[in-house]
């Protein structure tokens, strides 16, 4: 592929995972909030607890199975050989914000209200909830933000470049425990306003998840980087934060 057409290709496919991101955040921030009775999901009864619970295993699966060496070698080829595997981050990304927009969007609700906050409590768990988000946010940022987006990829390929990896991360919020993303991910899922049935079998499935997924992630960064992702793990807790002086 010449220059130019990689220039576009490269914009376009960045522009497209973008997109799709802020879509998926969009429907999950609503869909949190509202208790998953946002989805448009078409079924009912035993049919909508099948499609759900699809919804609900297709993200953890997928999304650690793409970060295994099969997986990583799959997302390599999904993009044109000349630059596919600088764009890994970009399509990994892409794909995860298609399983999120997938799990809210095509959500069938059940309709079954366990609480729906109001008064004092519903403006506690408002703060909880944007705390969450903005916990989360920070997390990404200190991970960050153009690998956990993609935006390394695609904008390496523009440039012509190999896509710099970078280091573990250990500043801001990893100086306090070591899966902050997860663990502001897993917050999000507990602090909406409105609790259903939906939303208790989602929260208690991805946070699952996101506790024991990372386990492997960590396997791979001592395969890595040996003994100073060891000598890091061995000062900073795992998932709930120690904060020092």
């Amino acid at each position: 592929m010449n220059r130019g057409r990689r220039f576009y290709f490269a914009l376009l496919y960045g522009a497209l995972s973008h997109l799709t991101f802020v879509v998926a955040v969009g429907f999950m921030v609503v869909g949190l909030y509202q208790g998953l009775r946002t989805g448009f999901g078409p079924f009912r009864g035993p049919h909508a607890w099948i499609a759900n619970t699809l919804l609900v295993v297709q993200f953890p699966v997928l999304h650690s199975w793409l970060l295994s060496p099969s997986g990583r070698k799959l997302l390599a080829r999904l993009a044109p050989a000349d630059f596919g595997q600088d764009l890994a981050p970009t399509t990994f990304a892409w794909i995860s914000s298609l399983q999120v927009l997938a799990t809210f969007a095509l959500w069938s609700p059940s309709g079954i209200v366990l609480d729906d906050a109001s008064g004092a409590s519903l403006w506690a768990f408002r703060a909880g909830f944007a705390a969450s988000w903005l916990f989360l946010i920070k997390a990404l940022g200190d991970a960050g933000l153009g690998l956990q987006t993609g935006f390394i990829g695609w904008t390496s390929v523009l440039r012509g470049r190999r896509t710099p990896f970078g280091d573990f991360p250990t500043r801001g919020l990893f100086r306090f425990c070591r899966q902050p993303v997860y663990l502001g991910f897993a917050l999000t899922l507990w602090t909406g306003p409105v609790h259903t049935l939906d939303g208790l079998v989602l929260a208690l499935t991805w946070t699952t998840y996101c506790v024991a997924g990372p386990l492997h992630k960590e396997l791979r960064y001592l395969g890595w980087y040996g003994e100073r992702f060891s000598r890091y793990r061995a000062s900073v807790p795992y998932f709930l934060p120690r904060f020092k002086k």
